[in-house]
């Protein structure tokens, strides 16, 4: 399986998403470039360490199990997985897509220095430092296929 902590991951990943640009069209979902590069951010950000999200309490009950179901293989993850509410971004983003996907690349080259090994899924929970780069990338790809790239 696919894992950001191998940097020819992290190449093909920010490969994708410079081909994004300002007329990229979701192919599910509502919504658009703007919105996607900024969770994508915000979720790369929760997950380096630099912010923290509150724990869902269903994710508490089942997340283990539905954690391990994404992670037994290499399948891509569904259309319409939910998302945490604080990761759902309805706002309309005016931040040029340019800098929207600078922002998230440089997010991705920081999987190189890897440590935030405390990391709390606010629906997985305590996850390993495997299991991380594993839904990290599987995150990321989500959202490029969802745009098509």
């Amino acid at each position: 399986m696919k894992t950001v902590f191998d940097k020819d991951v992290r190449t093909e990943l920010i490969c994708r998403i410079n081909t994004l640009d300002e007329n990229s069209k979701s192919q599910w979902g509502k919504i658009n470039i703007r919105q996607m590069l900024m969770h994508c951010s915000l979720w790369e950000k929760m997950t380096l360490g630099k912010s923290k999200l509150n724990r869902v309490f269903i994710g508490r009950i089942f997340g283990k199990l539905a954690l391990k179901g994404i992670l037994k293989n290499a399948s891509p993850l569904t259309r319409n997985t939910p998302s945490s509410p604080e990761l759902v971004i309805k706002q309309d983003i005016t931040t040029p897509v340019i800098l929207k996907k600078k922002e998230w690349i440089g997010l991705i080259e920081e999987y190189e220095h890897f440590s935030n090994f405390d990391f709390l899924h606010p629906f997985f929970g305590k996850m390993t430092r495997e299991q991380i780069g594993y839904l990290a990338y599987k995150h990321s790809d989500h959202h490029l296929r969802q745009f098509n790239v």
